[in-house]
């Protein structure tokens, strides 16, 4: 390559987000030797074509794979280099765990304060309530809150709540034990889903409050804490209040409208609810579905995005869901058809927004 072509290893560190002393660094270790060294000032010169590997190199160095880990990844074929990624971070989160767990019993040792108690639950029973409840969690830099769930106990009742508002998601579970007042925090969703083997493999769990915290508790003295969330909760009970009378109702199998859903392939469906059948329908080549339903009220005709409609179905309980639809700007609640503990709220789309993204439909 001319000599015209190479960058200075300033203008390269800067392109790829790598100081100039951890290139010098990686030049060292052997992963990344220059494109060219100046004989007489020493001076590094890299080329263009370089930019990938280092950016790569830089991306392994984040999640704290060691240097003779990330030439094994370098010089593999894509296949192996994928499975050696995949192990690492299997590692890591094997070694995240450990630590939770000797940080609990350290915290133990120091004589933490007990929590206040919240209620004791039956632990599979939390955890899939859990699942279902995290899959409205949202990722929002600027909301961080919506990547919580919101925990509510009364005396009889644990409520959990999420929402990313495009969907909510609320269930009621009934304690084994209730706790002897009132409380209510938003969890910390990833610590949540990795707090959710051992509370499924808990016969029961007592769910303890602490200032920032929540803990987990089983009969075996295994305990799991996860973070509380200071800022505050979208009004997701009065957003369930102001929710005006739905006019048409659908139940349909769940497995059936999953299939439905799932034969699409494009990013909006259109959903039509007619006398007796629910079609669902894309844009693309895929033929739409005609689904047997039991409908009562008028027709109704929405869009929803399919990472909106397919989890809203797709966590619900039992082999049949019950569409309660409004006007095509208001949330359609989808609920089992045989119990109602568990319900979701799905915002339809525009129209005319998805009109203008997919086209016209065929």
């Amino acid at each position: 390559m001319p000599e015209s072509d190479l960058i200075t290893i300033g203008a390269f560190a800067r392109s790829c987000g790598i100081t100039a002393s951890a290139l010098r660094f990686y030049d060292d270790s052997g992963l990344l030797a220059p494109a060219g060294v100046d004989a007489a000032t020493g001076y590094r010169y890299y080329a263009p074509a370089q930019l990938e590997r280092a950016v790569t190199i830089r991306h392994l160095r984040a999640i704290d794979m060691p240097l003779d880990k990330i030439a094994r990844v370098l010089a593999a074929d894509p296949h192996t280099a994928a499975g050696i990624v995949d192990a690492h971070v299997a590692g890591l989160l094997q070694r995240t765990r450990e630590a939770r767990r000797t940080a609990e019993v350290v915290k133990a040792a120091l004589g933490e304060p007990a929590g206040r108690r919240v209620a004791t639950v039956r632990g599979p029973v939390l955890a899939a309530a859990v699942e279902q409840i995290l899959a409205a969690t949202g990722i929002d830099p600027d909301l961080p809150v919506l990547a919580g769930v919101r925990v509510e106990a009364a005396p009889e009742s644990l409520t959990l709540t999420a929402t990313d508002r495009y969907r909510l998601s609320t269930r009621t579970l009934v304690p084994e034990q209730p706790g002897p007042a009132e409380w209510a925090a938003t969890v910390d969703g990833a610590d949540l889903s990795a707090a959710l083997p051992e509370i499924r493999s808990a016969h029961s769990i007592i769910i303890e409050a602490g200032e920032h915290s929540i803990r987990f508790r089983t009969a075996d003295g295994v305990v799991r804490t996860c973070r509380t969330l200071a800022e505050p909760f979208p009004d997701h009970r009065g957003l369930l209040a102001a929710l005006p009378a739905a006019p048409t109702h659908a139940v349909v199998a769940k497995h059936d409208l999953m299939h439905a859903l799932e034969q699409q392939r494009d990013r909006y469906l259109h959903v039509t609810v007619a006398a007796d059948t629910l079609t669902v329908a894309g844009t693309g080549s895929e033929p739409a579905t005609t689904l047997s339903a039991q409908v009562t009220g008028p027709d109704s005709a929405l869009v929803f995005g399919f990472t909106i409609l397919h989890p809203a179905v797709a966590t619900a309980i039992g082999p049949d869901v019950r569409l309660d639809i409004g006007g095509p700007a208001d949330p359609v609640v989808v609920r089992s058809a045989d119990n109602g503990d568990l319900t979701t709220l799905a915002m339809p789309a525009d129209p005319a927004v998805v009109d203008d993204e997919n086209g016209p439909r065929r």
